[in-house]
């Protein structure tokens, strides 16, 4: 019981941490992109010197000056942007192994999908992330790598790949989440294995009074340009796993496809608008459209079927584990499931019966017995131990009803 408490408030930490490494690694990457972007070159720049940028924050002045390869001394003083990447991978990783790796029999793996066992899951999920990063680094370094359109449009095919092949192997849900485990792991890689080392080596050869190779600096421009187009697709599947329109419908993998392409269009916007070039304003109208797309192909319904109508499609019956069978053989199960149907299955259903509401939230249904004892932590953190559902308490579920849930979990679990 308290494990449940100590684990939930786990993951509440990791996740906390994720977002505040992301928001300080996606800054600062958003930042020197503008700032390469927006450099101009004067008279008075040193030798090697590429351009400079005045700018204006918190009531100070700042003189900046980018130099392509090195300056010719070494500064005494050198800040490297590389712990917010690093950091941003290790939690956001350690938070996949506390809720999809010691959760897998709920979020990782679905039955109906592909059978698997825990670990066979686990090591699948593990070998898709650095086969995801082998493959693409063996690209970058072949001649393909050489041109900068080509290698993008490589790269979207097997993005692609990676989203359909996901859809065959996990839920939905975990789905979406290792699509952007896999291409965040290529951008923190990128500047872990490429972009830092190749500044070390400037460095290095600065320091023994030897002329950089320009082409250490071009190699870790050509990833961080990759790192800047993959951002906010990153983002998006991050947060996806609380909108089950976008990872629980038929063609979610080409929903996770197009919004590869909205990364681009956004960025292409901005990329533009920072280097002096004009405003492309039609890059909003293509990422409405694909936008438009997007929300057309999750009200579709699977191929084969009558219905017009997706969330009226009926789900496939939930596999019985030990665990489950555990939590149905309880003697307040009866009470449970009387509770669950009349406070919280009008929201959680197929078909959801409250006004607002086109599918269950997060995914989440709670018609069957199978389907009350797959979520039954969920029931007992959300509904027992605090009063986050029903939301404002809409259904009216009294104390005594919240004191069943818990003693029913608490009970069944020991």
């Amino acid at each position: 019981m308290e494990m449940a408490i100590a684990w939930d408030w786990l993951s509440f930490a990791l996740r906390w941490l994720h977002v505040i490494t992301a928001i300080a690694w996606i800054g600062s990457s958003f930042y020197f992109i503008a700032l390469d972007l927006g450099l101009r070159k004067a008279p008075d720049l040193p030798k090697g010197a590429h351009g400079e940028e005045w700018q204006v924050h918190g009531g100070g002045f700042y003189h900046i000056r980018k130099y392509l390869v090195a300056p010719a001394d070494m500064p005494e003083h050198l800040t490297w942007f590389k712990w917010e990447s690093y950091a941003t991978w290790l939690s956001g990783f350690a938070l996949m192994a506390v809720v999809y790796y010691a959760g897998a029999d709920l979020y990782l793996i679905d039955a109906n999908v592909l059978e698997m066992s825990q670990p066979v899951a686990i090591a699948v999920s593990i070998a898709s992330i650095a086969f995801g990063w082998i493959v693409y680094d063996l690209l970058c370094k072949s001649p393909a790598g050489k041109s900068t359109t080509g290698l993008m449009l490589l790269l979207y095919v097997v993005l692609v790949a990676m989203a359909w092949g996901y859809t065959q192997l996990f839920t939905g849900r975990a789905a979406f989440l290792h699509l952007g485990v896999f291409t965040a792991t290529i951008m923190s890689a990128n500047v872990f294995m490429i972009i830092i080392p190749n500044q070390k080596k400037v460095v290095a050869a600065l320091l023994k009074g030897e002329t950089p190779d320009p082409a250490l600096g071009a190699q870790a421009k050509q990833r961080s340009l990759h790192n800047n187009y993959l951002t906010l697709p990153v983002i998006f599947l991050m947060l996806s796993n609380h909108y089950p329109l976008a990872f629980a419908t038929p063609y979610n993998w080409v929903i996770a496809s197009l919004v590869f392409l909205m990364g681009v269009t956004i960025r292409h916007f901005f990329n533009t608008m920072h280097a002096g070039k004009g405003k492309p304003w039609w890059t909003w109208g293509a990422t409405a459209a694909l936008f438009v797309a997007v929300v057309w192909l999750s009200t579709l319904p699977p191929p084969g079927t009558a219905t017009d109508n997706a969330a009226s499609v009926t789900a496939p019956a939930t596999p019985m584990t030990p665990a489950m069978a555990q939590l149905i053989a309880a003697p307040q199960f009866a009470d449970v499931r009387d509770t669950v149907l009349g406070r919280c299955s009008m929201c959680h259903a197929a078909e959801p019966a409250w006004d607002g509401i086109v599918v269950a939230p997060k995914g989440v249904h709670l018609e069957t017995d199978a389907e009350i004892a797959v979520h039954a932590r969920q029931i007992y953190l959300q509904a027992a131990r605090s009063h986050a559902m029903p939301p404002a308490n809409l259904t009216y579920m009294e104390q005594d009803e919240r004191a069943l849930l818990a003693a029913w979990y608490e009970e069944a679990t020991r």
